[in-house]
């Protein structure tokens, strides 16, 4: 099957960017949007080039980006985990406990908004919130990039990608370009059902499959389309009272206290711990969750309902998640520092 790709080279051609900038990755693909995946969308103010796509990377890495640079993108967005980690809450500058455990940034280039209250539209806006934030960066992007302008390398990389210097313009853009090449989709679920290798699943994985798009156990009510998630806000009966009151503190109505955006499943297997507070350590816990039905909240969706499930379903179940990982996507080059 063919599949859309933008290539950069070195000759530069496919998205423009200059001759110098294109060794990097020469002759690599950049970014490759899957069979059955819609194109990337990059805004008209922010188009992929190599240029902003190295320094978006070196950024990511660098924690510098953080008040006491200890803390950087990359340690609570780990390529091993799928771009997640494996603490319920991740540790900020100064071993400040997060908040909420730090999700997955795979395919976050579909995402229509962002964080779990839905209330920043775009990735740009984004990378401002975990700089400001007092559990995380504990920052100022003004300060960085005070501090970053006195590395040669940045502004040079800054005035190749956006004929600027390293300033909060160049920094949020160049981390979103990043960002939204981090594209997973050839999990051996994907090279059935997109790239037709009928024999890239197991049994158990296809009786896991069924189950999971059954009328029964409904999952795929939430975790639908291309990226397993319809991105709504949701309680899922998690508590009967919440600590964390989710998208309520955007929109200070009481009919969004407790709900979250409904996560991807895609690489879940790698993501552990699970809900928004990392309450769950394996997948069968998660499956349990849902087959009791949750706990009472004036909120919880009315999707849960509870159902039975056999513990050969579960093994199935749990199966056909974990074909949902996407070995390439954690071992792609082309997402890590050389």
């Amino acid at each position: 099957m063919q599949k859309f790709c933008i290539y950069i080279c070195i000759v530069g051609l496919a998205i423009g960017c200059a001759k110098d900038n294109a060794d990097t990755l020469a002759d690599a693909e950049l970014l490759v949007v899957p069979e059955g995946f819609p194109a990337v969308d990059f805004p008209e103010d922010n188009p992929l080039t190599l240029a902003a796509y190295d320094l978006g990377k070196k950024l990511f890495f660098d924690p510098a980006l953080s008040r006491d640079s200890t803390v950087s993108c990359a340690s609570c967005h780990q390529q091993s985990k799928a771009f997640a980690d494996h603490l319920p809450f991740s540790l900020g500058a100064g071993g400040a406990l997060g908040t909420r455990n730090a999700p997955t940034l795979a395919n976050v280039a579909y995402h229509p908004y962002f964080t779990s209250e839905g209330g920043v539209p775009t990735l740009e806006m984004q990378v401002l919130v975990p700089i400001q934030e007092h559990n995380e960066f504990d920052f100022n992007i003004v300060l960085i990039s005070e501090r970053l302008s006195e590395d040669p390398a940045y502004v040079s990389m800054a005035q190749k990608a956006f004929d600027r210097g390293i300033d909060p313009y160049a920094i949020t853009r160049a981390i979103a370009t990043y960002e939204r090449t981090l594209i997973s989709g050839n999990s051996l679920y994907d090279q059935v059902h997109f790239q037709g290798e009928l024999s890239a699943m197991s049994q158990e994985a296809q009786s896991g499959l069924d189950l999971f798009f059954s009328d029964s156990l409904a999952c795929s009510s939430c975790h639908s389309g291309f990226n397993f998630t319809n991105y709504a806000f949701e309680n899922n009966g998690l508590y009967s009272d919440y600590l964390d009151n989710g998208r309520y503190r955007l929109t200070g109505l009481e009919e969004d206290r407790a709900r979250f955006k409904v996560p991807t499943l895609r690489n879940v297997e790698m993501t552990a711990p699970y809900m928004h507070d990392g309450s769950f350590t394996s997948l069968e816990e998660v499956i349990d969750h849902y087959a009791s039905g949750g706990m009472d909240h004036p909120n919880k969706s009315e999707l849960l309902q509870g159902f039975h499930i056999s513990e050969k379903q579960k093994k199935d179940l749990v199966a056909f998640l974990k074909s949902l990982t996407d070995e390439s996507f954690l071992a792609n080059p082309n997402h890590n520092i050389q």
